[in-house]
């Protein structure tokens, strides 16, 4: 049986792989948005260094890490982790993620010691945050997508259900997610809300 035509190229597909400019393009916007990330890593150092009082100094001590990928859900990504602890059970985490084609995204992710520490400053604050705070609802906290069946709005909870949802979880995951326009508003929206994030977390 011939199997060549399984690897026949579209005439869509054909123009693609014909023309490098547009692959290129990528590359230059890739190189950008690391760029944006490396000063959104600086801001959100700053903010760690003016509270570092009452942070535990694990997450005071950690460095900012980009990580970049072309593969989740099939289209390339960019994550900042900072401050970021991860330490078997225990994880303190804010993640920036720019997700190619969707959305920039800040999550606050904690487990075990972390959580236990933070959940009751999360319930007694969260109501003072942003209305477009959502809570991961999956099993599987290392999914970044906002669909039904991994985030709900903060909104959709009564206090009583909310507070059951997070001591009942081992994790807590919240998501603040941005449309990639308008481009120039995503600095200072992804600054504002690591900021409301750490607060959430004080007294």
């Amino acid at each position: 049986m011939n199997t060549y035509s399984k690897i026949m190229l579209s005439d869509d597909e054909l123009q693609l792989v014909t023309n490098t400019e547009w692959i290129l393009t990528k590359r230059k916007i890739i190189d950008k948005i690391n760029g944006l990330l490396g000063d959104v890593a600086a801001s959100q150092q700053q903010v760690i260094e003016n509270e570092k009082s009452w942070l535990p100094a694990t997450v005071v001590s950690s460095a900012p890490k980009i990580a970049k990928g072309e593969n989740y859900r099939q289209l390339p990504y960019l994550m900042l982790d900072y401050p970021r602890c991860f330490d078997a059970e225990n994880i303190f985490a804010v993640r920036t993620m720019f997700w190619w084609g969707n959305f920039f995204s800040i999550t606050l992710q904690v487990s075990g010691l972390y959580k236990e520490k933070f959940q009751q400053k999360i319930i007694d604050n969260i109501g003072a945050m942003s209305p477009d705070v959502f809570i991961c609802i999956h099993e599987n906290q290392w999914q970044h997508h906002f669909e039904e069946d991994n985030y709900m709005s903060v909104k959709q909870f009564s206090r009583a259900d909310l507070t059951d949802t997070i001591n009942k979880k081992q994790f807590i995951k919240l998501g603040i997610k941005f449309p990639l326009q308008p481009w120039a508003a995503l600095p200072s929206l992804l600054d504002k809300s690591f900021l409301e994030i750490i607060k959430l977390l004080k007294d």
